[in-house]
């Protein structure tokens, strides 16, 4: 159980709140590039900010505040062009720093600026930057770099803080009831197999590491030796917002990012080797999936990341802490508690937080993350086509 002053410490994201400023240090994904083909001009919120994404005439991506000026017209509806986004009121046009380039009728252009971040690409996705010069490397983890994987993106919107999130992440015994037990009863009423043999835990432990906490468990029916990588290596969390999973033949990563203080967007990307036969895709499919709910307005859960997300939002938009009964079994939400509200300590020291990359040797080619987390316990008696769930094999952009 926590304050209400605690809560508060780690929940608000805005800008001048402490949790805000510790975020503003990393950089965040807000979207696809491949949707920048069907729509080059997009609204974007992030950490409570209402900005407009834009992919000009000549490929620049800028990132830019949501209004003009001149009138307060939302320029999600500007025209791309060569020099920047064109305002449709007027034709103010406002270049990838936020300056203003062009004032039609006007007998000179006022040295106006609006708001603008940083952006860049990478593996298929576009990350944002919000924080202080001089701004850090993209981080190159491994899952956005490797391309000896065909990889999907699914973006979901969730009605919910991005701390929830983060801390079903820190909590391993979840797997066995939210997936296990609670799935196959989902499965059972939709007359389909278990989804999971649910496997008990005999123990959970949680490890410091440079960029994060990586999070072990030993279930039964496990070994507690080397061959066992749940237990030996585990699955990653990367600091701040990131879990990593997966094994040598298939990875996948989830990022939580903060819309504002009660919303929270959600990116997966699933990645597996080509089996023999098929060949690597050119282009990351990307879907954007809304919650699905049922007849009384519940979350569907019928696969593991819908279980999960129904978790996230069914505490409310901000979960009350001050009212939690925290146990054992979540030693690692305290862990991870604690290692946020260092960080914004050192962030309000003016010093640098954790897992912020700037050598670029360490950068390159890639940032290596080791994953051990095979669920070999849970799979066991499950045939593979019906473990997790009913597969939703994601449609969209390329593919």
């Amino acid at each position: 159980m926590i304050t209400q002053e605690e809560n508060e410490r780690l929940t608000r994201v805005g800008p001048g709140t402490p949790m805000g400023d510790l975020l503003r240090r990393y950089w965040h994904p807000i979207g696809a590039e491949a949707e920048l083909d069907q729509e080059p001009v997009q609204r974007v919120r992030l950490l409570g900010e209402d900005l407009v994404l834009f992919r000009g005439e000549r490929g620049q991506l800028g990132l830019i505040g949501r209004r003009c000026p001149h009138r307060n017209m939302a320029l999600e509806y500007g025209i791309p062009q060569e020099n920047g986004l064109r305002c449709p009121y007027h034709g103010w046009t406002f270049d990838t720093e936020g300056r203003c380039v062009d004032m039609p009728f006007e007998p000179a252009t006022l040295p106006l600026k609006i708001p603008s971040y940083k952006v860049e690409t990478l593996g298929g996705l576009v990350f944002a930057y919000l924080g202080p010069e001089p701004a850090p490397l993209l981080p190159r983890w491994d899952m956005f770099v490797r391309t000896d994987m065909n990889k999907s993106l699914v973006i979901t919107p969730l009605p919910c803080n991005w701390l929830q999130c983060m801390d079903n992440s820190l909590d391993p015994i979840h797997f066995e009831h939210l997936h296990g037990v609670y799935g196959n009863y989902v499965m059972k009423k939709l007359g389909l197999p278990p989804m999971i043999n649910v496997s008990k835990h005999q123990k959970i432990e949680f490890d410091l590491w440079e960029y994060g906490i990586y999070k072990r468990r030993l279930v039964e029916g496990q070994p507690d030796d080397e061959t066992n990588t749940d237990w030996k290596i585990g699955h990653p969390i990367i600091f701040p917002n990131i879990l990593a999973q997966g094994g040598p033949d298939q990875i996948s990563c989830q990022i939580r990012v903060p819309v504002d203080d009660t919303n929270t967007l959600h990116f997966a990307i699933m990645g597996s080797r080509p089996k023999p036969g098929e060949t690597l895709w050119t282009r990351m499919p990307v879907q954007r999936e809304p919650l699905r709910y049922d007849q009384q307005g519940r979350i569907v859960g019928d696969t593991i990341l819908p279980q999960d997300e129904l978790a996230w939002v069914g505490q409310g938009p901000i979960t009350d802490r001050t009212t939690e009964h925290l146990v054992t079994s979540d030693k690692g939400i305290v862990l991870y508690h604690k290692l946020l509200l260092e960080n914004v300590e050192k962030v309000e020291r003016g010093e640098e937080p954790m897992a912020v990359i700037r050598d670029r040797e360490i950068n390159e080619p890639f940032i290596p993350i080791a994953r051990g987390s095979t669920y070999t316990s849970f799979r066991r008696g499950i045939d593979e086509k019906h473990y997790g769930g009913l597969r939703r094999v994601p449609v969209g952009v390329g593919a």
